[in-house]
């Protein structure tokens, strides 16, 4: 996982996350155990894309911090180079979803807030204390945020499966914006269908 803009992992894991509003969703989840020995690498980093996608993530900063300058002199065209941008920015999520389409079985519900996630796993794959490898892919913008989460509990349920409660204790600044604006429409949509 990249090193910058971590948020540190919570003091008081309970009341932390209760401080985020969490949703009931359907997203793509890929999740792994991190080996200790192991504990620094990325699992969904095998890519050799890797630092190509690194490089598109240092020029969108560059992007955006341009903008900000650009935007205190002309806000017109400040304004047409953020849509440009997020319009490529939208096309290399979808060619990035595409390269590494998930499976059907990848799609489940999950209970999501800026804080951790709530997951159902059909065996007892995961214990408490574990450490996990998260990659979500958050529809229907198709963000990926990653995270490194601590299982936190796992209760069984009456059909046999498992279901595995988990604090993010390492996640990009980022990443948690993502899931926060995903909440928040997720939210939008739900008002707009009442």
């Amino acid at each position: 996982m990249p090193s910058q803009n971590k948020t540190p992992p919570s003091i008081n894991g309970q009341r932390e996350r209760r401080e985020f509003f969490r949703i009931e969703d359907r997203i793509g989840l890929e999740v792994s155990r991190l080996d200790k020995a192991h504990a620094g690498d990325d699992p969904f980093n095998h890519s050799p894309l890797a630092a190509l996608k690194a490089e598109f993530q240092r020029l969108d900063q560059d992007v955006r911090a341009h903008l900000a300058s650009l935007a205190e002199r002309d806000r017109l065209l400040a304004g047409l180079i953020k849509s440009l941008n997020s319009k490529i920015d939208t096309l290399a999520r979808i060619i990035a979803f595409e390269q590494n389409p998930l499976q059907p079985e990848d799609w489940q519900d999950v209970t999501l807030s800026e804080g951790g996630l709530c997951f159902t796993r059909p065996t007892a794959s995961f214990e408490t204390g574990d450490h996990l490898a998260i990659r979500m892919t958050l529809p229907p913008e198709l963000y990926q945020p990653r995270a490194v989460a601590e299982v936190i509990a796992t209760e069984q349920n009456d059909s046999g499966d498992t279901r595995v409660h988990a604090l993010f204790v390492d996640l990009d600044d980022s990443d948690r914006q993502q899931i926060a604006r995903h909440v928040m429409r997720w939210q939008i949509r739900q008002r707009q269908k009442e």
